[in-house]
C-alpha cells in the first residue's frame, strides 16, 4: 500500500460535477480519481435533454424555482431552488466558453426546448438529443489541458480516512492490479453518481450503485431522502439493461402515450403527457401491468425529422429493429435518477468535516420527490463548480 498526500482537493468521479469543480478549484491542485475512461461509465455522458436554464426574454430564475418547487411534490427546499436558477445563465455560458456546443437561434442566441413540468421552454439542447456527451466532452478537454488537474482513470473508492475526530483526512483508493493506495488530501469531494445499477432496469450506467453514498453514511454523513428514486417514464423497452432512452424532449415537441389500442394513456388535452415524471412514469407502469402495453407515438410530430432531430434515439430504435418514424416506440419505466443522497448544501459541504458531495450522490434539497426534467446537469455544473471552490479553500 502507498501513502500518497496531495495538497488539494481529491475529487472521486469524472462527471460534469466532478470535473466542473476540478476546473474551478485552479490554482488549488486537483486529483480526479475515476474507474474507467473519462466518459465512459458515467451518468452525465448519457444526458439527452439538455439544462435548464432561464436564457429567454419571458422566462425568469423565480418562474424555473417555482416550477422546480411544483416538480418535487412539495420537498424541495425554496432558498435551494434559488440558489440552483440564479446561476442557470451563467452555466450555460460557462460550459458554452469551454466549447460545448449548444444549439442556437438564428439571432445566435441560446436554443431552448419544452419538457415535462416546465411552464416555458428553457432546455438548451445539443444536436436535439446529444447535450450530455458533447457537454461532458467539452469539459473533459478542457479538465486534461489543466495544468493543475491529475486524472487517475484507474480508480475505485474503497474508503474514507478519517481521524481521531472524525473528519475525513483522504480515502483509499484501488489501483490497476489491486493495490491499494491511501492518498491523503485537505478535502475529499464525492461525485459518484447515483444508484441506478442496483435496479433490475436502468438508464444509467450499470457499474453506479452507491458506494459513494454508502461509505458517507459509514463515514457519520447525514442521508436525506434516500427512498425517493426517479423512474424515467420512456425508457425503450427493447429487453436491454441499462435500456435506452427516449428523451422527454420527444413529448415536448407532441409525441404523444399511448397503449396497444391507441388510446392516450394520460387523456386526450395536448400537454397531458407533459405532467411530472413520476404521474406519467405511473401510467406507464400501469397500463404495462395490466397488458395493455405502453408506446411512445413520435410518428407525426417527429417523423421523417428524426434522424436529424433526435439522432440518438432513432439510432437506438433503429439498432433494436424499430423505426420510430412510421412506429410507435415500446416503452417502459426505468430507474433513472436518485433525488436522495448525502445531505450537502450548495457548495458541496456535507454534516463530516472534509467530506464534501455534489451531483447526482449529493442531496442539496433542489429536486424534493421528483426531479425537474434536465436540472441534474445544471446542479452538477453550478454546485460542482462552487464545491471546487470551496474544497480548494480547505
Amino acid at each position: 500500500m502507498a501513502r500518497i498526500r496531495h495538497e488539494g482537493p481529491l475529487i472521486i468521479g469524472g462527471g460534469l460535477a466532478g470535473l466542473s469543480a476540478a476546473l474551478e478549484a485552479a490554482p488549488a491542485k486537483a486529483l480526479v480519481v475515476t474507474p474507467d475512461l473519462l466518459l465512459n461509465a458515467c451518468s452525465s455522458a448519457w444526458a439527452q435533454g439538455g439544462l435548464a436554464a432561464a436564457l429567454s426574454p419571458r422566462d425568469s430564475a423565480v418562474l424555473h424555482a417555482k416550477d422546480t418547487e411544483g416538480a418535487g411534490a412539495g420537498l424541495v427546499e425554496p432558498e435551494a431552488a434559488r440558489a440552483l436558477t440564479e446561476r442557470g445563465r451563467e452555466t450555460v455560458e460557462w460550459l458554452a466558453s469551454l466549447g460545448a456546443p449548444f444549439d442556437r437561434d438564428e439571432a445566435g442566441g441560446f436554443s431552448v426546448s419544452l419538457e415535462a413540468a416546465h411552464s416555458l421552454p428553457r432546455v438548451a439542447r445539443v444536436g436535439g438529443d446529444g447535450a450530455g456527451r458533447a457537454i461532458l466532452s467539452a469539459v473533459v478537454a478542457a479538465a486534461r489541458a489543466s495544468s493543475h488537474i491529475e486524472i487517475w482513470e484507474d480508480g475505485r473508492l474503497r474508503g474514507l480516512i478519517q481521524d481521531a475526530d472524525g473528519r475525513v483526512r483522504g480515502a483509499l483508493i484501488e489501483r490497476a492490479g489491486g493495490r491499494v493506495d491511501e492518498v491523503f488530501a485537505p478535502a475529499v469531494v464525492l461525485a459518484t453518481g447515483g444508484v441506478g445499477g442496483l435496479y433490475e432496469v436502468t438508464t444509467n450506467p450499470s457499474a453506479l450503485r452507491g458506494e459513494g453514498l454508502a461509505l458517507a453514511y459509514g463515514a457519520g454523513a447525514e442521508i436525506l431522502d434516500p427512498e425517493f428514486v426517479q423512474f424515467h417514464p420512456t425508457a425503450i423497452d427493447v429487453g436491454l439493461d441499462p435500456a435506452p432512452l427516449a428523451t422527454e424532449a420527444l413529448r415536448g415537441e407532441g409525441a404523444r402515450l399511448i397503449d396497444g389500442t391507441g388510446a392516450y394513456l394520460l387523456g386526450e388535452d395536448a400537454d397531458a403527457d407533459l405532467a411530472p415524471r413520476d404521474i406519467v412514469a405511473r401510467a406507464v407502469h400501469a397500463a404495462r401491468a395490466d397488458g395493455r402495453g405502453a408506446f411512445l407515438d413520435a410518428t407525426k410530430a417527429v417523423g421523417e425529422a428524426f434522424p436529424h432531430e433526435f439522432p440518438a434515439v432513432f439510432s437506438a430504435c433503429m439498432r433494436a429493429g424499430l423505426d420510430p418514424r412510421v412506429s410507435p416506440i415500446p416503452v417502459a419505466a426505468a430507474a433513472h435518477y436518485h433525488m436522495g443522497g448525502i445531505v450537502a448544501d450548495d457548495e458541496g459541504r456535507t454534516t463530516v468535516p472534509g467530506l464534501y458531495a455534489i451531483g447526482e450522490c449529493a442531496a442539496t434539497g433542489v429536486h424534493g420527490a421528483n426531479r425537474l426534467a434536465s436540472n441534474s446537469l445544471l446542479e452538477a455544473g453550478a454546485f460542482g463548480r462552487r464545491a471546487g471552490r470551496a474544497a480548494a479553500q480547505e
